[in-house]
C-alpha cells in the first residue's frame, strides 16, 4: 500500500505558510478486545488532525489523485460491494449497481472534472469603501478532520459518496458507519484500510455507544444521514463544540405522492411501483403515501397492483430479487402496522419473516389525519388517500401545515399547477411526473430542510459542503487616506460624511 506521510514538508497556500510537523506512529490499533474505546477514537482524531496539518490534503493536485484512487477501488472491489448488499438487504446484482456502485462512479467523475474550477479563488472588486485596496479573494478551504455517520439503507453509496464529498474538499475523513448493516461495514472498514492510510482515511464499527464516543469528540465538520430523531442527537453533542452539521435525514411525517385526475395512470403507476420496490420501500426519498383523485381512485389502484404484480409477480416475499428489511425488529415494525390496518389491505399484506421479506402493500382508504400518513414508515407499505380532485389546493395546504418532506412527487397534465406547487411547498427534492431521479442529475444538490434535512451536496453542492469560503482583502501600502481615521468632528469630519455616502454604491 502507498504511503502517505509527510516529514516536514511545506505546503503553500494564498496568504499563509503551513509548516508540516513529523507524523508519530498513528495509534488507531488500540482497541480492548476488537472494540473501539474513547482513548482509541481520541487517537485517530488526534492523528487525523496532525496530518491535516501538514497540509498534505489542501492541494487540488493531491485530492484529485486520491480521488482516481478511490474510483479505481470502487470499480475493483464492486463484488463485494455487491456480495455485502445481498446479505444485509437481499439486493440482486442489478439493484446494487443502479443504487449503489454506479452512483458513486458518477459522482467521483463529476468531482474529477469539476474540483479545478470549484476550488479557484474567487476573485472580487474591494469597492470605493475599501479604496487603494481593490482585491478581495475567497479561498474555499476544508473544514479539517470530518465524521461521516452513515446509514444502514444505502451502507456503500451513503459511506462512499459522502466520504468522496469530503476528500473533494480537502478533509480528512473518520467514518462512523451502521451496526445494522454489518456485511457492509466490515467489506467498507476492510476496504479503507487497504485503499487509504488511517491518518487520512479511518472506518469505525461498532453500534450506539460507540456513535457517542465520536460524537464526544471536537471534529472540525460531522455529516449524518439518519432518521430526525437522531439528527436531533447529533445536533446536540455538535453543538457542545460548535462544530457544523449536514444532516440528510427521512422527513419525520414523510414524502408525499399526488396523483390527480388528468394524470396518466398507468405511467404513474408504473413508476411508483419501481420506486416503492426499490430496497423494499427503505429509502430516505421514496413515496410513503399517496393521495389520489378519488374520481381515479378505482382505476388507479388497479393499475398500481397490476404494475406490482408485472415487475416482481405475484408473491413478491417468496422472489429472490426482492430486497429484505434490515433487522427483525423493522419486519416486526412493518407487519405490526399492516396488522393494525389489515381490514383495509387491498394488495399484498403478506411475508416471510425468516427472510425479513414483507410485500408491497397497499392500504386503501386512510384518511390524511391518521397515524399511519404521519409517520415516516421506511417499509414497503403504502398508504393512500383519497381527495376530491377539485380540493387539490386544501390538501396542498394540510400537507404545508407538517414537517417538510425530503421529496415530493406529482403526477398531473397540469403543469402550471405543478409548477406552482414546486415553488411554494418546502421539501427537499422532487419531480413531476417521475420519481426520484431528480437525485442523480449532476450539478444540482440533493438534501432536505427543516426535519428533512440541512445543508446539501453530490457534485459541487457537496464540495461546498465540506470547505469554508474564506475571505482574505488583498491590502495596499501606498494612496492611503486618512477617510477611516480620527477626527471626525468640525470640517473635516463633514468632508468625509460627504466622501462616504458617495462611496456607498
Amino acid at each position: 500500500m502507498e504511503t502517505y506521510r509527510c516529514e516536514k514538508q511545506i505546503h503553500r497556500l494564498p496568504g499563509k505558510i503551513i509548516h508540516a510537523i513529523p507524523l508519530p506512529e498513528p495509534e488507531v490499533n488500540k482497541t480492548c478486545n476488537g472494540e473501539w474505546t474513547e482513548e482509541a477514537i481520541r487517537n485517530v482524531v488526534a492523528t487525523q488532525r496532525r496530518f491535516f496539518r501538514t497540509g498534505t490534503t489542501l492541494p487540488v493536485k493531491w485530492r484529485i489523485e486520491q480521488l482516481k484512487r478511490l474510483r479505481q477501488a470502487v470499480i475493483a472491489h464492486a463484488d463485494d460491494f455487491t456480495a455485502a448488499l445481498a446479505a444485509d438487504l437481499g439486493r440482486s446484482e442489478v439493484e446494487a449497481y443502479l443504487c449503489d456502485v454506479g452512483p458513486i462512479i458518477v459522482e467521483i467523475n463529476e468531482m474529477l472534472s469539476g474540483l479545478r474550477r470549484w476550488a479557484r479563488p474567487e476573485c472580487h472588486w474591494s469597492g470605493l469603501m475599501c479604496f487603494p485596496s481593490l482585491i478581495t479573494k475567497v479561498y474555499k478551504m476544508p473544514y479539517g478532520v470530518s465524521l461521516v455517520i452513515s446509514p444502514f439503507n444505502f451502507p456503500i453509496l451513503l459511506t462512499i459518496g459522502v466520504v468522496a464529498a469530503a476528500m473533494c474538499g480537502g478533509n480528512t475523513v473518520v467514518i462512523k458507519s451502521s451496526s445494522k448493516s454489518s456485511a457492509c461495514t466490515a467489506v467498507l472498514k476492510q476496504f479503507f484500510a487497504e485503499v487509504f492510510p488511517p491518518e487520512y482515511i479511518t472506518l469505525i464499527d461498532g453500534g450506539h455507544d460507540i456513535a457517542d464516543l465520536c460524537l464526544a469528540q471536537r471534529f472540525d465538520k460531522i455529516f449524518y444521514t439518519g432518521s430526525p430523531a437522531v439528527g436531533k442527537h447529533v445536533l446536540t453533542e455538535a453543538a457542545k463544540n460548535l462544530t457544523p452539521v449536514a444532516l440528510e435525514l427521512g422527513g419525520e411525517t414523510g414524502n408525499w405522492c399526488i396523483v390527480r385526475k388528468d394524470a396518466d395512470i398507468k405511467d404513474a403507476a408504473r413508476k411508483i411501483a419501481f420506486f416503492k420496490l426499490t430496497n423494499a420501500g427503505q429509502i430516505c426519498i421514496n413515496i410513503n403515501q399517496i393521495a389520489v383523485a378519488e374520481e381515479i381512485a378505482e382505476d388507479f389502484l388497479a393499475e398500481l397492483q397490476q404494475s406490482f404484480v408485472n415487475q416482481i409477480g405475484e408473491h413478491p416475499e417468496t422472489n429472490d430479487e426482492y430486497p429484505k428489511l434490515i433487522t427483525d425488529a423493522a419486519y416486526d415494525k412493518c407487519a405490526k402496522w399492516a396488522d393494525e390496518y389489515r381490514s383495509r389491505i387491498v394488495f399484498g399484506g403478506r411475508g416471510v419473516r425468516e427472510t425479513r421479506k414483507y410485500a408491497p402493500t397497499i392500504i386503501y382508504p386512510v384518511d390524511i389525519n391518521e397515524n399511519i400518513v404521519q409517520h415516516e414508515l421506511f417499509c414497503p407499505l403504502l398508504p393512500v388517500v383519497p381527495f376530491k380532485d377539485a380540493q387539490a389546493d386544501e390538501l396542498m395546504e394540510v400537507i404545508a401545515g407538517r414537517e417538510h418532506p425530503l421529496a415530493m412527487y406529482i403526477f398531473t397534465r397540469n403543469k402550471r399547477w405543478a409548477n406552482r406547487v414546486m415553488q411554494t411547498q418546502q421539501f427537499g427534492g422532487g419531480c413531476i411526473n417521475e420519481v426520484c431521479i431528480h437525485m442523480m442529475v449532476k450539478g444540482v444538490p440533493f438534501n432536505g430542510t427543516g426535519h428533512s434535512g440541512m445543508g446539501a451536496y453530490h457534485g459541487e453542492w457537496g464540495f461546498r459542503e465540506f470547505t469554508h469560503p474564506q475571505t482574505v482583502l488583498h491590502g495596499s501600502t501606498i494612496f492611503n487616506l486618512p477617510l477611516r481615521e480620527h477626527p471626525y468632528g468640525g470640517k473635516t469630519g463633514k468632508k468625509k460624511m460627504q466622501l462616504l455616502k458617495l462611496f456607498e454604491r
